[in-house]
C-alpha cells in the first residue's frame, strides 16, 4: 500500500523547513503573484529555488499555488511566470483556472493538482478533469465520506483532501464579503477574513459571528487512509512555526502507527489531547459524516488558544549548550517538554538559563531574544521547547 501523503503549507522559507524536518511528505507555498495568501510573506523566484533545493535534499516535493481567479489583467505575465518556477525546482502547480492546465501539461513535465477553490463535489466532473489530465483533485470542503469514497472508486483519481485547520464560511472559498467590505478581493489574494468579524446588531443583544470551527480529522485518520485518500492536507500558510511543529508532528506520528499495525486508542488520545492545546479554534469534523449543523460555527463569540505554551526554538547548539531563540515567559524551575524533528516529546525540568552574555538568569521574561540553556540530551536545530502538554 502506498502510504498517504502528508502536505503542510508553509508562508516563508523557514517555515518550509520546519515542515520539512517535522514530518510533512510535501509543502505548498505561494509566489509573490497568482497566490491566494497575499498577506502571507509569500516566496521570491530565488527563495523558490532555495526551498526546492532544500526539500529534494530530504525527498520532499513542494507544490506552487497559482490558485487565483484570474482576471484579463492577472494573465499578461503568468506564462513566463511558470516558465521561471518550472526551472527552479517545482514539483506540481495548484491551480483554479483551466486555462493554465492545459499551457502547463503541454509543456512541462510537472504534476497540476486543481484546488478546492473549483469546488469539485462530484466524480463525472473528475473524470472531465481527468481527461484534461489533471493529476490530482483537491475536493471541495463540504464533500463528505461517502462521496470521496465514490469519488475515488469511480475514477481511481489521486484525490487531496484537508484533514486540520481552518474552514471558510463560503464554498470552498468562493467569497465576495471580503470585496463588498474593505475591497480586498478574496479570490484574488486578498480575503479579510470578514466571516471571522462580530459584528453588533443592536444595543441589545450580544455579537453576532458567521465564523466555522476549525477542522479536525486526527481521531479519523484511519478511516481516511482506508478510502484511499492520496494526500492529507493541514491548512495554514499564516500559522506560527509552533503551530507546524506541533501539527504535523502528530499527524505523523498518527499515520506512521497507522503503517505499523500499531495505532492504539491511547495513542490517539494522547495526539489529539496535543492538538486541542496547539493555538486553534474549536474544532470538529464539519461535512466528513453528514451536513455541517449549527454545532460546527460560531454565533456569539469565540474560544481560541493562543501560542503562548511556545516557550523557545534550539537555533544553534555547542557542547549540550544550546542557543534558544525565546518566544514566550518560563523560568528556572519550571517542568517544560522539548519536541524535535525525530518526533521525541522528553520531558524536561529548567534547572539553568543564562543570557547571551552567559551570565546566569532566573527568568526568561523578553520575547524574542536570545538564552542560553544547558541540556544534557542530544537534540537537533529547530527542537522546541514548550509548556508541558503531556501528564
Amino acid at each position: 500500500m502506498k502510504k498517504v501523503e502528508l502536505l503542510a503549507p508553509a508562508g516563508d522559507l523557514e517555515r518550509l523547513k520546519i515542515a520539512c524536518i517535522y514530518g510533512a511528505d510535501a509543502i505548498y507555498i505561494g509566489g509573490q503573484d497568482y497566490s491566494l495568501r497575499a498577506n502571507a510573506n509569500n516566496f521570491s523566484l530565488e527563495e523558490i529555488k532555495e526551498a526546492c533545493d532544500f526539500a529534494h535534499k530530504l525527498k520532499k516535493r513542494v507544490y506552487l499555488t497559482l490558485n487565483i481567479v484570474f482576471h484579463n489583467e492577472d494573465i499578461e505575465n503568468v506564462y513566463d511566470y511558470i516558465k521561471k518556477v518550472v526551472a527552479a525546482g517545482i514539483d506540481a502547480f495548484i491551480v483554479s483556472d483551466l486555462f493554465l492546465v492545459r499551457y502547463i501539461k503541454s509543456n512541462f513535465l510537472v504534476e497540476v493538482h486543481l484546488s478546492t477553490q473549483d469546488s469539485i463535489t462530484n466524480y463525472l466532473s473528475v473524470r472531465y478533469l481527468q481527461e484534461q489530465k489533471v493529476d490530482r483533485i483537491v475536493l471541495a470542503r463540504e464533500v463528505g465520506r461517502d462521496d470521496i469514497k465514490e469519488i475515488i472508486a469511480k475514477t481511481n483519481m489521486a484525490i487531496e483532501v484537508f484533514i486540520h485547520g481552518a474552514m471558510c464560511t463560503f464554498v470552498s472559498g468562493r467569497c465576495v464579503l471580503s470585496n463588498y467590505f474593505t475591497n480586498r478581493d478574496s479570490n484574488r489574494g486578498g480575503c479579510a477574513q470578514i466571516c471571522r468579524f462580530c459584528f453588533d446588531i443592536n444595543d441589545e443583544t450580544d455579537s453576532f459571528s458567521m465564523a466555522v470551527k476549525d477542522l479536525n480529522m486526527s481521531r479519523y485518520i484511519k478511516d481516511m487512509i482506508e478510502i484511499g485518500i492520496t494526500s492529507f492536507k493541514v491548512e495554514g500558510r499564516m500559522r506560527s512555526p509552533f503551530y507546524l511543529a506541533t501539527v504535523l508532528s502528530s499527524y505523523r506520528r498518527i499515520i506512521d502507527a497507522y503503517y505499523a499495525n500499531n495505532l492504539t486508542d491511547d495513542l490517539l488520545q494522547k495526539e489529539m489531547k496535543i492538538l486541542e492545546r496547539v493555538s486553534n479554534r474549536e474544532n470538529s469534523t464539519h461535512f466528513y459524516f453528514q451536513e455541517a449543523s449549527v454545532k460546527d460555527q460560531y454565533y456569539v463569540g469565540r474560544n481560541e488558544v493562543s501560542n503562548q505554551d511556545y516557550l523557545g526554538i534550539i537555533v544553534d547548539s555547542k557542547d549540550h549548550l544550546y542557543t534558544i531563540n525565546q518566544r514566550n515567559y518560563f523560568k528556572v524551575g519550571d517542568e517544560i517538554e522539548i519536541i524535535t524533528p525525530n518526533m521525541d516529546i522528553i520531558d524536561y525540568k529548567v534547572d539553568n538559563l543564562y543570557n547571551a552574555k552567559l551570565e546566569p538568569i532566573e527568568v526568561a521574561n523578553q520575547a524574542d531574544s536570545m538564552l542560553k540553556i544547558k541540556i544534557e540530551h542530544d537534540l537537533p536545530l529547530y527542537s522546541m521547547l514548550r509548556k508541558k502538554y503531556l501528564d
